[in-house]
């Protein structure tokens, strides 16, 4: 066993990362050890955290914050993925973990904690037909309204869902089937992650990119019926986890500039989505895990640790809490918090960063929350004179030095988050703000409101026209992989003699890109449209100057696109190895991708592979007879070059 403690409490002065409303208790270091996911557990008024290890699983006592103590300690096989979850039933409390390093579920009896932990590695040998059983593994979660367990990625059935039944022994379980989908494409039928609860399942497909609700009261493997499996896409394609919370589900995608969205599912043949949100708008960082609680969605986000979400207006997100568990590091990487654990009766959270300031060390952070509701402010824009809404208008909020610290805009018609111009907005900070809105063709419209935390301040505002001879109600900027594409509609041209497009890339300097010559007067919705060159990767700003006639010119608001174009998206797992790991690549361009060994300083010591990828390939990589030290996998495809960290150990 490789497994090393070290203890750090010390008051949270001495970290200077980002943090609202959660403050530091504790951290626990596991030198030369990374870190899975994290649960907890409670046995009377006592609360462990449950530590998904690389080579054991680590049961801490973290009863008082700021003393954690090690109690237990159980090898499992050694692997950067291990998922966690408990049950209890009949005085019977069980924790289960699966891992993509094999062996089935281990399953541990909590009931004689602080004291020896009794365990046993379960693979259902037996009860499987066709002789099969139960290996590698790589998520779970306990329907506890039904008393099943589903274990999600496992090497069965291509990985689609194995459901357990944990009564009347949760020490027991009895295999009782799977969940036999029959998506066409066969990598959708894998389950990643999902929430399970009252016979229905909430599954992330992660390669598929949507989630499926699928009812699971009948626990034969007969395939459901395409038509009773309901589907719905999540905005990065690439759903990782899902979590519900009443008639609401929540899910996150693990994707570089990624977001936690909200969905209404209670009507399941309309799926509505919601809003999504993310950590730190531009920073790239990764959502993983998210959990409801109390309508708070607690979240982990790689590099920029966790946040905490109020979800009580479910169309309206707003982040009240954030903590930094990763501040060595920052952006899209794979690196730090995992997993973090909200349903401690105390309101204490736990972390699993999978690494901190050592790379090969993973870290638990023991965390106390403040929760709190944001301020929720949401209206109509409309026209004074018409009394229909305006789509597109700025709407701002501004402190007291006239500084900008809210904005949004007004949806445009059909736009499937919030009715025809209509905003929704919040924040955390109550007190009293300039409200302003601003729209081409209209005058400029403020007023002073004041905001407090968990109440709807409605606020209204109906613009009157400056009578412009030309009325833009929408322009839209859309990233289409590495150019930009616009689209803007006028609703009446007077004299109009065209548009420029123009270009920035720091929102000063403008270039033009081309110009759109005017369809004529109009008293009707007119459409255009420019596609851009290709464009580098990073934050692209455009506008339109609009030009009369008589040579007046106005110009619209400025939009922003983010462009991140990979055609290939490839990750390795571990990339912490001693013998052999795996890359997983991800495509949408059928094109031959070219595989590379590089050393530190970037030199190729090995040509791997050249292979032909179409949607997905995952593919073996023996590094057995490299030498121990830091290597790069080099990933190619046409110009496209992407670079993974590995550490050989």
């Amino acid at each position: 066993m490789r497994f090393l403690f070290l203890l750090l409490c010390c008051c949270s002065l001495q970290f200077a990362q980002a943090q609202t409303n959660i403050s530091f208790a504790s951290k626990v270091t596991f030198p030369n050890q990374e870190l899975a996911n994290i649960w907890g557990f409670t046995l009377g008024t006592s609360e462990y955290a449950l530590v998904g290890g690389y080579d054991s699983l680590i049961i801490i006592e973290v009863t008082s914050p700021t003393a954690p103590v090690r109690r237990v300690s159980i090898n499992h096989p050694n692997s950067d993925w291990h998922e966690i979850r408990t049950y209890s039933y009949n005085g019977i409390h069980c924790l289960y973990e699966v891992s993509e390093g094999g062996g089935g579920i281990l399953i541990a009896n909590l009931g004689s904690l602080p004291g020896t932990v009794t365990s046993k590695f379960y693979t259902a040998a037996g009860q499987i037909p066709g002789g099969l059983s139960v290996g590698s593994a790589h998520a779970l979660q306990v329907d506890e309204t039904k008393g099943y367990l589903y274990v999600y990625g496992s090497s069965l059935y291509n990985g689609r869902a194995l459901i357990f039944d944990l009564t009347p022994d949760p020490y027991n379980p009895t295999y009782v089937g799977y969940v036999n989908t029959a998506f066409s494409t066969t990598n959708h039928n894998y389950i990643h992650d999902g929430y399970a609860d009252n016979d229905m399942m909430y599954a992330g497909h992660i390669y598929g990119g949507f989630f499926s609700i699928i009812n699971t009261s009948s626990k034969s493997t007969a395939p459901p019926s395409l038509s009773s499996v309901i589907t719905q896409n999540t905005p990065n394609n690439f759903t990782h986890n899902t979590w519900r919370n009443g008639n609401y589900l929540f899910a996150t995608d693990e994707k570089v500039n990624s977001f936690l969205s909200a969905y209404d599912i209670s009507n399941t043949g309309n799926i509505k989505f919601l809003d999504k949100i993310q950590s730190n708008p531009g920073s790239n960082s990764i959502v993983h895990n998210t959990y409801i609680k109390d309508n708070y969605a607690i979240t982990s986000w790689y590099t920029d640790g966790i946040t905490i979400v109020d979800v009580s207006r479910p169309d309206n997100l707003v982040q009240v809490g954030n903590y930094d568990t990763y501040p060595s590091g920052s952006g899209s990487g794979f690196n730090g918090a995992w997993g973090v654990y909200p349903f401690f009766n105390s309101g204490t959270l736990i972390v699993s960063n999978i690494n901190g300031a050592s790379f090969t060390s993973g870290e638990m952070w023991v965390l106390t929350p403040t929760y709190q509701r944001g301020c929720y402010i949401e209206g109509l824009i409309t026209d004074a004179a018409t009394g229909n809404p305006i789509a597109d208008a700025t709407v701002e909020l501004l402190n007291a030095s006239n500084q900008v610290v809210l904005s949004t805009t007004s949806a445009p018609l059909n736009n499937g988050q919030y009715p025809f111009g209509e905003y929704k907005m919040g924040l955390l900070q109550s007190g009293t703000y300039t409200f302003r809105v601003t729209k081409v063709g209209y005058q400029v419209y403020t007023t002073s409101i004041s905001v407090s935390n968990g109440i709807l301040t409605a606020t209204n505002a109906a613009l009157t026209s400056t009578s412009a001879p030309v009325e833009l109600v929408r322009f839209d900027v859309e990233s289409d992989k590495n150019t930009a594409q616009l689209a803007w509609e006028t609703a009446s041209e007077i004299n109009n003699k065209g548009f420029y497009i123009e270009h920035s890339q720091d929102a000063n300097t403008w270039t033009t890109l081309g110009f759109q010559e005017a369809k004529g007067d109009v008293q009707r919705t007119t459409s255009y449209q420019f596609k851009t060159e290709t464009l580098e990767s990073g934050l692209h700003y455009f506008r339109l100057r609009q030009v009369d006639l008589d040579g007046k010119v106005n110009y619209s608001q400025a939009r922003s696109v983010d462009i991140q174009y990979r055609p290939v998206f490839a990750q390795l797992r571990p990339n912490v190895v001693s013998d052999y790991c795996e890359i997983v690549i991800n495509t949408d361009q059928h094109a031959p991708v070219s595989i590379a060994i590089c050393n530190a300083a970037g030199q190729i010591v090995e040509q791997v592979a050249s292979v032909e990828v179409e949607e997905t390939l995952q593919m073996p990589l023996t590094i057995s007879h490299l030498t121990p030290g830091t290597y790069y996998v080099r990933i190619q495809q046409g110009q496209y070059v992407q670079m993974l960290s590995m550490l050989k150990r």
